[in-house]
């Protein structure tokens, strides 16, 4: 088996891994590449490497995708499933087309499920196969959704990943597989934090491939599969077309209170990503709170509207670009601008606050009632006696389900719960308060079990 200079480089926010392989020649590969390519880019200038191909399993749903980015910009030629059209040149690959990468070449695998055209790809060396991307295909223990392009499609593209998780077992045991989506990407049900894996561990240890038969297997899949974010559903188009080059960071002006006044008038959301302690302490009306972290992106994608101008409130000390390109990356290109001078040059501000709530008060009849916006798996793991479940991803259409009277949010940290306790107030309900920490602070807290179950 041929060794390689493999670098992974994670999303951890996204789940997902983008592969950085040394070509030899000054020369490197990137498979799977999110549009924000700093760091990818930043990684091969380290060991003097020139990006010369950007590859793609397949038409990404949960972020832009930066082979475009890499194309125009770097001088890549971009490597993709020729089934589907996109709206700008690649060189389109088939089941067994093989493409020479010098010492190396890469194989097209055909293996439809994740999505229709997706593809696989060996990489083969002098010492025979090195290994295999493997996409939303095969994953460390389990395997990519299937209900992301469609409900009549669903069914059959999870049978034809049975029969594609199949024909990678045909692969030597000692194959490496080097899957994109992993733990944290709403594209599988990975759990763990392990990324990489192997064929003959995978045969052993994957619960989906125990199974016998597609039926079987199309039915553990599905089950297992919870929520994904509503932007899944338009990225696909935009991935398609061909996003927006845009070379540097997308621009964040500064802007006055009084033009900020006249953007939302107009129809622009405010979006603060300020820590939510400091949200909690006063904040602009209406303002939507999503704290700048590594899952940034997925909850301004799933709670922000793409269709309205945005302006960002920030802290100081957080980094506008960084701001900017977890934006783009779920499609957010053109940012109205930030509030200048922050949260301070707000008057009234200060007089918007939210309740913070220690974990030990959460069972004083003052806080009104539990609501709770975690993931329903997360809620059916262990919760709070008589908390009500909502997802933070659904609560906007499930506000007639929030209980009347006082409530308290919370989640697993607090992050998710002030972002629905801003959706709550935006929506002119009072009396809304958050859990400080999550479940497990309140169950030490107070020396009572979680329940369980639904």
């Amino acid at each position: 088996m041929a060794t390689l200079d493999l670098i992974p480089v994670i999303d951890e926010g996204l789940g997902n891994s983008t592969y950085l392989l040394d070509l030899g020649g000054g020369r490197a590969l990137a498979v799977d590449p999110e549009r924000d390519v700093r760091e990818v880019r930043a990684r091969a200038g380290q060991l003097g490497l020139q990006i010369a191909f950007a590859v793609e399993t397949h038409l990404h749903a949960d972020f832009v995708s930066g082979v475009r980015e890499l194309s125009e910009a770097d001088g890549a030629e971009v490597l993709a499933p020729e089934i589907g059209p996109r709206g700008f040149p690649v060189t389109g690959l088939a089941d067994g087309d093989t493409v020479a990468l010098g010492a190396l070449s890469l194989r097209a695998l055909a293996t439809p499920g994740h999505s229709p055209e997706h593809l696989s790809y060996l990489v083969i060396g002098n010492g025979g196969i090195a290994g295999v991307f493997t996409g939303g295909s095969l994953m460390v223990g389990t395997a990519g959704r299937t209900d992301l392009t469609g409900q009549d499609r669903t069914v059959p593209l999870a049978k034809a990943q049975y029969h594609s998780l199949q024909r990678l077992m045909e692969l030597p045991d000692q194959t490496p597989v080097w899957p994109t989506h992993g733990a944290g990407s709403f594209c599988s049900a990975a759990a763990g934090g392990e990324r990489v894996t192997t064929i003959g561990r995978e045969r052993a240890t994957n619960p989906l491939l125990q199974l016998r038969g597609e039926d079987e297997f199309a039915t553990a899949l599905l089950g297992s599969l919870g929520t994904f974010p509503d932007y899944f559903l338009r990225l696909g188009e935009i991935n398609r077309h061909g996003p927006l080059v845009l070379g540097t960071a997308p621009d964040l002006p500064a802007l006055t209170p009084e033009r900020v006044r006249d953007l939302v008038e107009a129809g622009a959301q405010v979006v603060d990503v300020r820590a939510g302690a400091d949200f909690a302490a006063g904040h602009l009306p209406g303002s939507l709170s999503i704290a700048l972290r590594p899952a940034f992106a997925t909850w301004l994608g799933w709670l922000a509207d793409p269709e309205r101008p945005v302006v960002i409130v920030r802290d100081p000390e957080q980094d506008a670009g960084d701001i900017a390109w977890a934006a783009a990356k779920v499609g957010f290109d053109a940012l109205a601008g930030e509030l200048g001078g922050g949260v301070g040059s707000w008057d009234g501000a200060a007089g918007l606050a939210v309740g913070l709530v220690p974990a030990g008060r959460l069972a004083t009849a003052s806080v009104g009632a539990v609501l709770d916006v975690r993931q329903g798996s997360e809620y059916a793991a262990g919760h709070v006696r008589g908390a009500r479940n909502v997802e933070l991803g659904a609560l906007l259409r499930h506000l007639a389900e929030v209980p009347d009277g006082p409530v308290a949010v919370m989640c697993a940290h607090g992050e998710r719960a002030m972002s629905a306790a801003s959706i709550l107030a935006r929506a002119g309900r009072a009396g809304v308060t958050v859990l400080e920490g999550g479940p497990r602070d309140w169950a030490r807290a107070v020396g009572s079990a979680l329940e369980s179950g639904v």
